[in-house]
């Protein structure tokens, strides 16, 4: 799959977001990478300070929260295009819900691995 078609996939999961909850997504970005970082094994990465964690010290022009999804691992995890939209979609869920405070533990428990 092309960087485009990935991109695009990442696109169509963020367009399936509820609009109710988008709108509390806060200042943050999301992107599009080849690789994670030297010696990771992800698919994506969220990095931020989570809407839970921010208080009154939080600043709105601090800078955005960032949200990276992976391509070369999610092909390499995926048999087809259609495996691949899945995981993108599920990988922007995850990443999402850590921007909303959820961590891993209760993602396993609601299934989201």
């Amino acid at each position: 799959m092309s960087r485009e078609d990935f991109e695009d996939a990442v696109r169509d999961a963020l367009d399936e977001i509820p609009p109710e909850l988008a709108e509390l997504m806060d200042n943050v970005v999301v992107l599009v990478e080849d690789d994670p970082p030297p010696g990771e094994d992800l698919l994506g990465l969220y990095e931020g300070t989570p809407l839970t964690e921010r208080g009154a010290w939080w600043a709105a022009g601090s800078l955005p929260d960032r949200i990276t999804i992976y391509r070369r691992p999610t092909l390499a995890l995926c048999e087809d295009r259609e495996d691949v939209v899945e995981e993108v979609a599920v990988t922007v869920v995850h990443e999402i819900a850590h921007h909303f405070g959820i961590d891993d533990e209760r993602l396993h428990e609601l299934g989201w691995d």
